[in-house]
């Protein structure tokens, strides 16, 4: 474990496979580790149920992605190009992003970049009459579905992607168990923890129980409390830059417990 410890403090990422980079380099930049515990894989779907449930979604009224992921998926689907009259808004800046990228310009999203947020948008307060795609993956941000149905919204929902159960490597757990420089846990999906910790070994849920959280919302955190975490945080938002800045504030009085300690004279065993 001595080569991973050369860092001075770690962040413990739950992002997908594959979708750890920008806290990677955020972590780079600030001297900090990344420890990556992915609890999925991403798959996209295809297949004429697929593109015909987007296709209906794509129709709707209000257009709705619910992450970057769903963008990415649907675009190997089909081109997206908004049509006159229509709203497309996203739950949080980052899927604005990519649909940005796609070349779909005018995009509504919150600046509270969460489920709330979201709903709290003034256009989408009184939806009768009005049809909503959603385009998602299956499970997640049920909360979106039932609060804009209850609002008189018809639901079109096309899942484009979906979300693989993936345990985490034997690696991964030898790294979480022999840490021990001080570290956090980013928390921007509930679902993720959920599904982590169906997977984990019992003494790596404790381990990370014993670790201080950063929640992306006030949801999450409560989650993360009602689960056994403490403490917890709350950063200003999901974005990576958002939770990395928590996370610093967070680990400083425990770097500088650490740093505190006394050492072992040269030649004497820890």
């Amino acid at each position: 474990m001595a080569s991973h410890d050369a860092a001075r403090w770690y962040v413990i990422s739950l992002r997908p496979q594959g979708g750890h980079a920008s806290l990677r380099r955020l972590a780079r930049r600030h001297g900090a580790g990344l420890l990556a515990l992915s609890p999925w894989r991403l798959q996209s779907l295809d297949g004429a149920a697929a593109r015909a449930a987007l296709a209906r979604a794509l129709a709707a009224d209000v257009v709705l992605f619910t992450s970057p992921a769903a963008v990415v998926a649907a675009r190997r689907l089909s081109a997206l190009a908004p049509r006159r009259g229509q709203l497309w808004t996203t739950v949080g800046a980052g899927t604005a992003a990519a649909l940005h990228e796609a070349g779909v310009d005018d995009v509504l999203a919150p600046a509270r970049m969460d489920s709330e947020g979201l709903l709290a948008l003034p256009p989408l307060q009184d939806l009768h009459g009005r049809s909503v795609g959603l385009v998602t993956a299956p499970g997640g941000r049920g909360l979106i579905a039932r609060t804009l149905a209850d609002r008189g919204a018809s639901i079109r929902r096309a899942e484009v992607y979906r979300r693989l159960p993936l345990a985490p490597s034997p690696r991964a757990l030898a790294r979480l168990r022999a840490l021990q420089a001080p570290a956090v846990l980013l928390l921007s999906s509930g679902e993720a923890l959920d599904t982590l910790l169906r997977q984990l070994p019992a003494d790596a849920i404790a381990r990370l129980r014993a670790l201080p959280v950063i929640a992306a919302s006030a949801r999450l955190a409560d989650q993360a409390r009602a689960l056994g975490f403490a403490p917890v945080s709350r950063a200003d938002g999901p974005q990576p830059g958002q939770l990395f800045a928590a996370a610093a504030a967070a680990v400083t009085p425990l770097r500088l417990a650490s740093d505190s300690l006394p050492t072992a004279p040269t030649g004497t065993p820890a």
